[in-house]
């Protein structure tokens, strides 16, 4: 059968193109894709070991088959205007605002908020960054994003948690991703909020390119 994949971040930036037509197997899943592409386009072989295959927006499991009429996308491993249920949610390319985050989770059973926010900064692995730019798969991401704030939240009572980031050209100093989480106690809202982040950076499907003096690379974790 004849699939359409999506492709993301420097995977997309090698081939040239946001969408390649494969041909597969009738009985084919999930890991059979990713031999298949890496086979057929040996330029990106050695990124594909550490992707995943999403179906229709969800990450799908290694033997998952495959099959027509849904969407497909080829996720490399993630960093992280779309907005989620009661802004506690967003993907924008505009500039992001703490006090929104904040307001997002205050309530009067909140005893303590923290927040976190990341910063573009001027270096990374000992070179000089001129500005970063962040790719999402968005409509995916918002889902994982709404995901893991659903799961930190019914973890503990009175929890409750936002997660804004930005996608689109950021400069230095600019946030890239702000993230607030309220409790009862602070210490509950302390674990919520690095939860959050931790998750964010493991499985949003939210990509940064640093664009350095000495060339650009692509990277699949948050800042």
């Amino acid at each position: 059968m004849k699939l359409q994949i999506l492709l993301f971040a420097a995977i997309r930036t090698k081939l040239g193109s946001d969408l390649i037509d494969v041909e597969v197997p009738d009985d084919a899943c999930a890991d059979d894709l990713l031999q298949i592409i890496g086979m057929r386009w040996p330029a990106v072989a050695d990124l594909l070991p550490s992707c995943r295959v999403a179906i229709d927006q969800s990450f799908a499991e290694p033997h998952e088959r495959l099959r027509e009429g849904v969407e497909i996308a080829v996720i490399p491993p993630v960093s992280g205007g779309h907005d989620g249920p009661q802004d506690r949610s967003r993907i924008s390319d505009q500039p992001l605002d703490l006090a929104e985050v904040i307001a997002a989770v205050a309530h009067r059973g909140a005893g303590g908020i923290n927040s976190f926010i990341g910063n573009v900064r001027e270096q990374s692995m000992g070179k000089q960054i001129g500005h970063l730019e962040y790719e999402a798969y968005a409509p995916m991401a918002l889902r994982v994003i709404e995901a893991i704030i659903d799961r930190i939240e019914g973890a503990t009572a009175g929890v409750r948690v936002a997660i804004h980031h930005r996608i689109g050209h950021l400069e230095i100093g600019e946030a890239a991703v702000i993230i607030a989480a309220s409790a009862p106690h602070r210490a509950e809202a302390f674990d919520a909020c690095r939860a959050a982040i931790e998750a964010l950076k493991r499985d949003v499907p939210i990509w940064k390119r640093e664009v350095a003096t000495d060339g650009e690379t692509w990277f699949g974790r948050g800042p």
